[in-house]
């Protein structure tokens, strides 16, 4: 797996389905794919890779296989739009939250589902996402330095 494609997520049911390149066959891609939940360690489908064990030949093929196998199993029914307010800046996924006008983020890197956001508070959805894009920014640069 080269990277997660967040930019093709989809937002469905209380989950974020997050579609992969798992292979290459023939040269064709075939593709998988990784969950969040939107109750987090609650549910048995947190970080899971492809519950359904079934893989497809397009994004959109393995977003639907992805929905069946939810629509089949699901565990809870979700009302929250926990991940509308989502971002996908220099191949990172950024999750901004709020509560009580507070807001916080998870940050989930290109290759991973593991959630390396600081415990910071904001006052605004903007100031949230200009401190992350200043930290990527300052990342990248010294990345492309050494």
């Amino acid at each position: 797996m080269k990277r997660l494609l967040y930019e093709e997520s989809v937002a469905y049911k209380g989950y974020l389905i997050i579609p992969f390149v798992f292979s290459k066959l023939n040269n064709y891609d075939i593709y998988s794919y990784k969950l969040l939940s939107a109750i987090g360690n609650k549910s048995k489908f947190q970080k899971v890779e492809n519950p359904a064990a079934i893989y497809g030949s397009t994004v959109e093929n393995i977003i639907e296989i992805a929905k069946e196998h939810l629509d089949i199993n699901f565990e809870f029914i979700s009302q929250t739009g926990y991940f509308q307010s989502r971002y996908i800046y220099r191949h990172n996924l950024i999750i901004v939250g709020n509560e009580n006008g507070k807001y916080f983020y998870d940050h989930y890197p290109p290759d991973s589902l593991n959630n390396i956001a600081a415990p910071k508070l904001f006052t605004s959805e903007y100031e949230c996402i200009s401190w992350i894009g200043q930290g990527l920014d300052t990342l990248h640069m010294r990345l492309r330095a050494s």
